[in-house]
């Protein structure tokens, strides 16, 4: 009789990410997202927030020891197909993100450079946006900032204003900077259709267009770019990656719902109540 191998497991996602009471946004989001996926997520909190689906309250970050060791435990005892980067907290935990990262150059890695919430509130300040593009861009794989993200980090030493940028010169400051990839979403820009643009050092790689959905959705990003983060893990190519994350992302948007008195949330698994 023939010996019954175990199953492999699915591809190992670690995502480093705050926690969201809510659900919407978050390590809530990433775990969810990348089960969807089908990966198996890890996860390092680093951050405790209060906040619903109008916005954050307040933000307690996790001690740095904590979130190093959290994530060293996990990859001494398992093989990380890819990492995803969320919210941070601080610092300090950018500064142990880095270190961890620097052990695992082979491993992609997806930043979701998350510098406020939906509502505007400020989740990151001045001096974590200049940790995280010193210490953390040079070790990512692919960026997935919206278009207002990527002027605020791409114009964060200049004196000119954001607005005079365009989302490729963004791109290519971004690039400049270290990360291999930019996955610039325009959801927050004035056109008919929301507008996604993947770039790297040769330019515009790929360009795709989806419907604009109504309403205000709670976690779209962190749906994104753990989609992405899932599919890299699964050893698709970025370009390959990128069209499926946003594929599903924007089925989990339209098929995206309102608990509360905010914004919509995302459904991560559309797919499991979809009338047969």
């Amino acid at each position: 009789m023939d010996a019954i191998l175990p199953p492999q497991p699915p591809p190992l996602v670690l995502t480093f990410a705050a926690s969201d009471p809510s659900g919407g946004a978050g390590i809530q989001a990433d775990l969810m997202t990348i089960s969807a996926m089908g990966g198996h997520a890890l996860s390092v909190i680093t951050a405790l927030t209060v906040q619903d689906t109008l916005g954050v309250e307040s933000l307690l970050s996790i001690e740095a020891d904590w979130v190093e060791a959290q994530g060293r435990a996990l990859l001494e005892d398992m093989r990380v197909d890819a990492f995803k980067i969320g919210l941070l907290g601080s610092v300090e935990n950018i500064e142990a993100i880095a270190r961890i990262l620097t052990d695992y150059p082979d491993v992609p890695v997806v930043l979701d450079p998350v510098l406020a919430s939906g509502r505007g509130d400020e989740l990151s300040n001045e001096e974590m946006i200049l940790a995280l593009l010193e210490l953390l861009l040079p070790k990512t794989t692919i960026l997935t900032p919206n278009s207002l993200e990527a002027r605020r980090l791409s114009g964060y030493d200049e004196m000119s204003e954001e607005d005079d940028l365009s989302l490729e010169e963004c791109a290519q400051r971004l690039l400049n900077l270290g990360c291999e990839y930019a996955l610039i979403t325009g959801t927050h820009e004035n056109s008919p259709k929301v507008v996604n643009s993947l770039f790297n050092a040769s330019g515009l790689v790929r360009q795709d267009a989806w419907d604009r959905l109504p309403g205000s959705y709670h976690g779209s990003g962190c749906t994104l770019a753990s989609a992405l983060a899932a599919a890299l893990a699964q050893g698709l190519s970025v370009s390959e990656a990128a069209r499926k994350a946003q594929e599903y992302t924007w089925q989990t948007l339209a098929a995206g719902f309102r608990p509360g008195m905010g914004q919509y949330i995302p459904d991560r698994f559309f797919w499991a109540r979809q009338k047969s």
